[in-house]
C-alpha cells in the first residue's frame, strides 16, 4: 500500500491513522484522525487517537468543528503533551 501511496504521492495521514496536528498561534490546534474525547474542561483535554493520547492545557478551551475523524480545539492554549501507546 505505502508503494502505491508513494507513487500518486499521497500524504500518510491521508491513508493511514496516523494523527496529523495542526497548530495555529497559541489560540488553535487541529487534530486530524482522532479516536475520541477521553476528559474535557474548559482548562484541560484529553484526545485519543489510534497511537496515543494528546493533552491540551489552556484557558476557556472549546472544542469546534468536530467531525468523524476531525476536531478543532480553540482557546488560550499553553501547553501540549503527548502519552505514546506502547
Amino acid at each position: 500500500m505505502r508503494k502505491i501511496n508513494d507513487i500518486f504521492d499521497i500524504p500518510e495521514e491521508v491513508w493511514s491513522k496516523t494523527p496529523k496536528i495542526t497548530i495555529t498561534g497559541f489560540e488553535e490546534i487541529l487534530i486530524e484522525n482522532f479516536k475520541g474525547i477521553l476528559e474535557y474542561e474548559d482548562f484541560f483535554a484529553r484526545i485519543n487517537t489510534h497511537i496515543g493520547v494528546i493533552n491540551i492545557n489552556g484557558f476557556n478551551l472549546k472544542l469546534n468543528q468536530m467531525t468523524e475523524d476531525d476536531i478543532l480545539v480553540t482557546g488560550k492554549i499553553e501547553n501540549i503533551d503527548f502519552e505514546s501507546k506502547q
